[in-house]
Parts: structure tokens; C-alpha cells; sequence
């Protein structure tokens, strides 16, 4: 049985942990920059023959933040072998320590500007081996997003699709490694709505934290979470003292 709930159930779980002082975004972090990893080292990009190239769509939510002190990790340990991260800032605004953290520890800064042209698109995402959706995390509707993060999905959606139209989650050695950060940004995290077109980045994974979204597992958004990992933040006695919005055998 997986339990789900909804965005504000996990973000009244999180409030004492908050009101503490815990680290409950560096937790979240460190748990996605793992999965990365596990990622890259059960993909192909050894065979290209230099480390791998990590590209980091950041909104301005918490996921943001996530996605960016992930990125300070994986920088640390990239670089140095000859990869890279590059943080592309999508929105208004931008998770700033985060960020500082990133470029701190190497990370590249890129406009949004060119990810939203799909010709540049095409010829820059072969340079990557993992994309890291931190666009919009759990303040989503389903409403669909809006300005340049639409206009970055709209750009990146033919190059992470395969040439037969099937989702990203399908696997493609052609193209990078989709990963959602919390939840693939454009769902509806509540009821698992799409927008109006379905414009989303279909993720071959989901990094979720704390406990499952209700949105990752009823369609038609948990059609493109792909396989989704749940990393403990320690939530777990706040959600055990709630009812869960849905729960899955």
C-alpha cells in the first residue's frame, strides 16, 4: 500500500520541522543529488568518455532551492572529473543562497533566453546527460505553467521525447535523463490534472520528499512521473497522525 497526500497536508507536516530550525531543504537536496548519481552510474555516459553534464532548470519555489543545492553536490564532484553543471534561472526570481551555493561550488550560470528556442535547444541538450526539472514543485495546479518556464518546456519538449512521440519515461540513449524535482512541474499535485495543452516535461524520474503527492500516482500526471523515489525527510510521525488523501495497493 503507498499512501499519498496532498501539498498542504505535507506542508503542515514540515511546519514543526521548519519552526525547529531543521534542514529539511538540504535533506531533500542531498537525497536528489544521490539519486542522480545512481542514476549516472546505471546510464551509458561512461561510454562518452568524460564525466556527465547536469542541466538545472531552477524556479523560484523551494523545489528551486532543492534543485540548486543539489546542484552545489554534484558540482563539487563533477568538476573535477571534467563535467559540469549548469543552472539555467526560469521565472522572476531565483532561490539565492541556493544559487550562490551552486556557483560557489562551479556551477556554470546560462540565460533562460536560448533554452527557449528549440532550434538552440537541439543543438545544445546533446551536450547534457541529465536534465533536473526544478521549475515548479508543489505550489502547481494543473493550471499549466507560464512565461519562460513555458516557454523552456515548450523548447525542450520534441528533444526529450523519442522520435516515435512515446513519453521521456520510455528511455532513449539519445537524449538525457529526465528527473523531476518533487514533482514534474505543470501537474496538478492534488488530483494529477494536466493543463491545457498538456505542456510538461515527462520525467523518467520523480525525486519526491517526505511522502508521495497525490499527483504521482493518479493519472493522467502519474503518467509522467516515470519511476518515482521517495526520499525520507522525516516527516514520517506527522504524516502517520494524518489521513492520507489517497493510497494505492
Amino acid at each position: 500500500m503507498v499512501e499519498a497526500w496532498t501539498a498542504a497536508q505535507i506542508r503542515e507536516a514540515e511546519r514543526p520541522h521548519l519552526e525547529a530550525g531543521e534542514a529539511l531543504m538540504q535533506r531533500a537536496a542531498d537525497g536528489l543529488a544521490d539519486v542522480v548519481r545512481d542514476l549516472l552510474r546505471a546510464s551509458s555516459v561512461s561510454r562518452h568518455g568524460r564525466s556527465a553534464r547536469v542541466l538545472l532548470l531552477a524556479g523560484g519555489g523551494n523545489n528551486g532551492g532543492d534543485a540548486l543545492y543539489a546542484g552545489e553536490s554534484l558540482a563539487r564532484e563533477l568538476l573535477p572529473r571534467g563535467g559540469a553543471v549548469t543552472v539555467v534561472p526560469v521565472g522572476n526570481r531565483v532561490h539565492e543562497a541556493g544559487l550562490a551555493a551552486a556557483l560557489a561550488a562551479g556551477a556554470t550560470l546560462d540565460g533562460a533566453g536560448p533554452w527557449c528556442d528549440p532550434a538552440a535547444v537541439a543543438a545544445r541538450l546533446p551536450e547534457y546527460d541529465v536534465v533536473l526539472d526544478g521549475l515548479v514543485g508543489t505550489g502547481s495546479s494543473g493550471v499549466g505553467l507560464r512565461g519562460d518556464a513555458l516557454r523552456v518546456v515548450k523548447a525542450l519538449l520534441p528533444a526529450v521525447t523519442d522520435a516515435a512521440g512515446a513519453a521521456a519515461g520510455t528511455s532513449a540513449a539519445s537524449r538525457p535523463i529526465v528527473v523531476a524535482v518533487d514533482v514534474p512541474s505543470g501537474i496538478g499535485v492534488d488530483d494529477g490534472a494536466l493543463p491545457d495543452p498538456p505542456l510538461v516535461l515527462p520525467a523518467d524520474v520523480t525525486v519526491t520528499f517526505g511522502g508521495h503527492k497525490v499527483g504521482l500516482l493518479v493519472g493522467p500526471g502519474s503518467g509522467l512521473a516515470g519511476g518515482v523515489v521517495l526520499v525520507d525527510i522525516g516527516l514520517g510521525p506527522e504524516l502517520a497522525r494524518m489521513t492520507p488523501a489517497f493510497s494505492s495497493p
